[in-house]
């Protein structure tokens, strides 16, 4: 059971890894986490196309999501003191979901009142990346796999609002802006949505139920979320700790996301095969994302590099959810080494989120994630000891070649995307 923000002072929570990035640093950091939590899909789909073909790679992804967005919805809901059960909040909801960050994917929305209400998408990037797959490939995506999971993610807010599309693609014309538009519409007198019981599965996860730190309402900047819809979010204008909350948060939909993909596949596959699908996935991402972290930050490619992307990286963050530990020393050979320990009694093990993927001899995910900061990056055979998994980092004297998995990635236009500054956001009043 949940506790509420005035129980938080009663327990220890573990102090987020973001705590050490300054407001600037996490009003870049947020948007990017979003943007990479979206790409998950770039990496684990091709593997799931592999395995199952398209039509089972659609089925794959709506109960990845369904399974996923309503938890995390709420959790970020409850986060941001975003209140009431209206199309206003649903929206805000869209604005903080790694199923549309930023820009990427330009969300526009109109509110109408209560319960009326429409967005449309100026540009949309996961478009871009099916379009040249084919038209099956898009009707896969924004008819069979949108319409059960637009309803799934608005369900956390409203059971009885309905997400319908007003024009869709295929584009026609081909260039056709916006690229797609939908209503959405909260009838009090039409039955609530009921969720499938399989739709569930995740609610007594760690993930789902892990404690962070409640926001301090005296830290400078924007608290919260309440207030009116705003055309865009300006993450630079919440406060520092609101945006240390956001990050762990996005970290965890990154994982209930995972979660969601795996629990689909085990069920479409035996255990070896769901487990190397699950392995690619980690890989083709951790990669991406390590690489796109270290752009951001503005970081070098040294050891140093490295430790700050591994204390940020999505897969092992939050805190309170993966137990990570690292320090650099001196090997025997008098080279510079950084020494990663997982332990093994943390919630992320226990749910079979990425962590629990890495073994003593199953590191390639690792590998392809400190590659992205530099290719001579490698691990060394790990140990297990104590509850504990031991891995030593070090540099090659030659860069390695990029895994396949995150050349895969790679594929997404999201993997060179770049944020700009829109200015202040405006209030979206009610017309």
């Amino acid at each position: 059971m949940s506790r509420s923000p005035d129980e938080l002072g009663e327990i220890t929570l573990p102090r987020s890894r973001y705590d050490e990035l300054d407001r600037e640093q996490l009003a870049i950091l947020v948007p990017e986490l979003l943007l990479t939590g979206h790409l998950i899909d770039r990496s684990g789909m091709a593997h799931a196309i592999g395995a199952f073909g398209r039509a089972g790679m659609t089925e794959v992804a709506i109960e990845e999501w369904r399974l996923a967005s309503p938890i995390y919805t709420r959790r970020m809901r409850a986060a941001l003191g975003i209140t009431g059960d209206g199309v206003e909040t649903i929206f805000k909801g869209f604005q903080l979901d790694i199923g549309a960050p930023p820009q990427f994917m330009d969300f526009r929305y109109t509110v109408r009142d209560h319960g009326h209400g429409e967005f449309n998408l100026a540009h949309c990037g996961a478009l871009a990346d099916v379009e040249p797959m084919g038209e099956d490939y898009v009707v896969g995506m924004c008819h069979h796999i949108e319409d059960p999971t637009f309803d799934a993610t608005a369900w956390a807010t409203n059971a009885r609002a309905r997400v319908r599309p007003v024009h869709r693609p295929p584009r026609v014309p081909a260039d056709r802006t916006p690229v797609c538009a939908w209503t959405v519409e909260i009838d009090p007198d039409i039955d609530p949505i009921e969720l499938p019981a399989s739709a569930r599965v995740l609610e007594t996860s760690r993930a789902a139920r892990v404690e962070l730190a409640a926001i301090d309402p005296a830290d400078p900047g924007r608290p919260d979320y309440a207030g009116p819809l705003l055309n865009d979010l300006r993450f630079g204008d919440f406060s520092r700790s609101a945006l240390i909350r956001m990050a762990d948060e996005v970290c965890l939909q990154q994982h209930l996301l995972t979660l969601g993909f795996r629990h689909a596949v085990e069920e479409r596959a035996d255990s070896v095969a769901a487990l190397a699908i699950m392995r690619k996935q980690f890989a083709g991402i951790a990669g991406l994302t390590a690489e796109r972290l270290r752009t951001a930050l503005g970081l070098g490619d040294d050891l140093a590099a490295l430790a700050r992307v591994l204390r940020l990286h999505p897969a092992l963050n939050p805190s309170a959810y993966v137990d990570l530990d690292l320090r650099t020393v001196e090997s025997d050979a008098g080279e510079q080494v950084l020494h990663l320990r997982l332990g093994q009694d943390c919630g992320a093990i226990a749910d079979g989120a990425w962590a629990q993927l890495l073994t003593a001899d199953q590191l390639a995910p690792l590998d392809a994630l400190v590659r992205g900061v530099n290719p001579r990056f490698h691990t060394r055979a790990g140990v297990v000891r104590d509850r504990t998994l031991s891995v030593e980092i070090a540099l090659a004297a030659a860069p390695f070649r990029e895994a396949t998995e995150v050349a895969i990635t790679r594929f997404s236009t999201g993997a060179a995307f770049t944020f700009t500054d829109r200015g202040a956001p405006l209030p979206l009043t009610v017309l």
